[in-house]
């Protein structure tokens, strides 16, 4: 008989998680490319974290995402961080090495700038102020990304201030913030206006923050992506701005890591798009 192969194991690790699209995706990659492996959810909580970690190698884990609560905590478990992950401050995507180890990375921000690319072609990141609402771990995410990417200065705005106070000392003098009530304030100036907070999700309370500031010029990403397409991304299409909506940074923060555990480099295409959907 000939002997198989053991079939490489992954999965998105979060609690909740039944709602996570990342099964959908990942499993369109691997029928796709004809990849042996298998991609599932699994709701862990935070206290049975690391055990879970330790034990999933064993199995034939590969390695895993992580997803809401378990970013954070992440760092403390890894035995092995990435800067980019350290400035950030949370880790979505570990790999399991064959030396026993667990490596932490975070692909948010390149999920967000290859999005922001993808949807926006044209945009050059000197070209003016980036504004940003929110200051959460996407926040962090996202900041660092156009920081990396050469924006000259990113206005903050968020509905607790301190949390906005507190990114501006990590990330440096690039940063000014602006009260919650005076976010609309922001748009005026900015190339780029993005949301990365929860406010216009299905279920959630609406982004109020007046958007009579943009100008055709102005690309508007919103993090969310149920709806597709958000309050304020309709408004800014009424604008004539450029918009990108969410979906796609869920996509591109997908591949580098099926990349190290599959050993195939996927693409973001509208197939991939219609399987997130599904």
């Amino acid at each position: 008989m000939t002997e198989l192969k053991r079939i490489p194991l992954a999965g998105v690790i979060g609690s909740p998680i039944a709602h996570s699209k990342s099964p959908q995706v990942h499993g369109h990659w691997l029928k796709t490319y004809g990849i042996a492996g298998h991609y599932i959810p699994m709701d862990v909580s935070p206290e049975n974290l690391e055990s879970v970690l330790r034990t999933l190698p064993k199995a034939g884990f590969v390695g895993v995402n992580l997803t809401i609560p378990h970013k954070e905590k992440v760092m403390g478990i890894a035995d092995l961080v990435t800067d980019r992950a350290i400035l950030i401050g949370a880790a979505n995507t570990l790999i399991f090495r064959k030396d026993g180890k667990i490596h932490a990375d975070n692909t948010d921000g390149y999920g967000f700038i290859e999005n922001l690319k993808a949807g926006a072609p044209h945009w050059n990141p000197r070209s003016g102020p980036a504004a940003v609402l929110g200051a959460g771990g996407a926040a962090r995410a996202v900041i660092c990304s156009l920081i990396d990417a050469g924006v000259p200065e990113i206005y903050l705005s968020n509905r607790t201030r301190v949390r906005a106070e507190q990114l501006q000392r990590d990330f440096g003098n690039r940063i000014r913030v602006f009260d919650w009530v005076k976010a609309g304030n922001m748009v005026d100036d900015a190339a780029l206006l993005v949301n990365t907070t929860s406010l216009g999700m299905i279920g959630k309370s609406e982004l109020r923050v007046p958007l009579d500031g943009l100008r055709p010029h102005t690309i508007v990403t919103d993090l969310v992506y149920t709806p597709l397409k958000t309050k304020m991304l309709q408004t800014a299409e009424e604008y004539g701005c450029v918009t990108v909506d969410g979906l796609g940074m869920l996509l591109h923060q997908a591949v580098p890591g099926f990349e190290r555990w599959f050993g195939k480099r996927p693409e973001v295409d509208r197939a991939t798009r219609t399987a997130a959907l599904r």
